[in-house]
């Protein structure tokens, strides 16, 4: 019976609008209350919930990126990522997806991405012609590469919830997150031969060498990070450091574009975001505490064994409830929440935890593009000037080759297993 109040008033806060920590932790103690247990479970609970080391990352890469938007090193990306593969049909549509490749490699946010590059990618588009819905779509689509190559702030947070090596997680976010910008790249050709969508500009060496010669220095960032973790020469945590300490250098003394009144800003932005982020991770970690402790994973993984024993329709129906969640919930609380009851049921049907973190995140990022949570949506939609609404029916078409994707990862496992099998098993 305290399992059911715990569920009905965790949906009636969010539905009267209620902040996700404040849901989860009022839901919480209304449980603990019920069920008599003493209250400084939940501070208990709590703390242990972010007193993890992995978790210093989170911070650093948020700041990392705060630091390369505000340094002006995004718009250093986006001429780069033009001069490369602008010359194609199509060519700001290609030059979206590689630049959110590019500044995936940084920041480990979809909101970032979209906050970030989108302002800058969507005024070129409509500057050159293109329809604005197809700009907001696939600076939409596009930004949910961020989570899925490393570094990734979403696969920081499931490798601490479920005992996972972060670095395996990056290594094997490198695939899908070059599968995603393939087949988003293959959707804008579509779109580019349907609509007659010209060539950016013709493809010019000087051009390209002058652009990347700008860029050389910010482009060693996500090889500074990607690399030094693969190698061995960083902790993911240690990378996040070194990736702020990077930007610094490259915003204080190579560009000098960075003062002390853009980093107090830039501060005071990531200790906004980690604030509402480490809020989020405490209370879900009171709410997986509980749903542990009274075996929900377990009767769960009993429930779907009665309605079927074939381990691909578990998978599916597994996907369809994250799919739904990812539709409702913010992705950090969503990880944090489904982790300790889906993974149990994952790995009894012998998915491994590194595979089923990708496949769980993507879904997840599917999820920000869907209302009527829709994060990147809410972000585009500001930065764009257009109506959520439109938001929502521009970037419907972009989600047939991410879903794509996703069944790709579920059902050829080596695509996200192969990377990281090499490197550390």
């Amino acid at each position: 019976m305290e399992l059911i109040l715990l569920f009905v008033a965790l949906f009636v806060l969010l539905i009267a609008g209620a902040p996700v920590a404040v849901a989860l932790g009022v839901s919480s103690l209304l449980f603990i209350m019920l069920d008599g247990l003493p209250n400084v479970v939940v501070l208990h609970n709590m703390v242990n919930g972010i007193n993890s080391f992995p978790l210093i990352a989170v911070p650093f890469f948020i700041m990392a990126g705060h630091l390369m938007n505000s340094a002006g090193i995004t718009a250093k990306i986006f001429a780069f990522a033009r001069s490369a593969v602008g010359w194609m049909y199509g060519g700001l549509g290609h030059v979206n997806v590689g630049a959110s490749v590019i500044f995936a490699g940084m920041s480990g946010a979809a909101v970032a991405d979209a906050g970030g590059l989108g302002n800058i990618e969507i005024k070129a588009m409509r500057e050159a012609g293109y329809d604005t819905d197809f700009s907001v779509g696939i600076t939409a689509a596009s930004s949910t590469i961020g989570p899925i190559i490393p570094p990734s702030l979403p696969l920081v947070v499931y490798g601490v919830i479920a005992d996972t090596s972060i670095g395996q997680l990056f290594a094997a976010g490198l695939i899908p997150g070059l599968l995603m910008a393939f087949s988003l790249m293959v959707m804008v050709a579509v779109y580019a031969k349907l609509r007659d969508y010209p060539r950016d500009e013709r493809f010019s060496m000087q051009l390209f060498l002058s652009t990347l010669w700008s860029a050389v220095l910010p482009l060693f960032t996500p090889i500074i990070i990607v690399g030094g973790i693969l190698t061995g020469i960083f902790t993911p945590t240690e990378a996040a450091i070194a990736a702020v300490a990077y930007s610094l250098v490259l915003g204080l003394f190579v560009y000098r574009t960075l003062d002390r009144k853009r980093i107090l800003r830039v501060s005071m932005d990531t200790v906004e975001t980690t604030a509402s982020i480490m809020m989020i991770v405490a209370a879900s970690s009171i709410f997986a505490w509980i749903l542990t402790a009274n075996q929900v994973a377990q009767m769960f993984a009993e429930s779907l064994l009665i309605v079927t024993d074939n381990p691909t329709a578990i998978l599916l129906i597994i996907m369809l409830i994250v799919l739904v969640v990812g539709c409702f919930m913010e992705t950090l609380a969503a990880i944090t929440i489904l982790t300790p009851v889906l993974l149990p049921v994952a790995m009894q049907i012998g998915i491994d935890p590194v595979h089923f973190g990708i496949i769980l995140i993507l879904n997840l990022m599917i999820g920000l593009l869907t209302p009527p949570v829709g994060l990147v949506l809410y972000v585009l939609a500001k930065v764009s000037e257009v109506p959520f609404e439109r938001c929502v029916v521009a970037t419907a078409p972009f989600l047939v080759p991410l879903v794509t994707v996703l069944l790709m990862l579920m059902f050829i496992p080596a695509l996200s297993m192969w990377l990281p099998t090499a490197i550390y098993r």
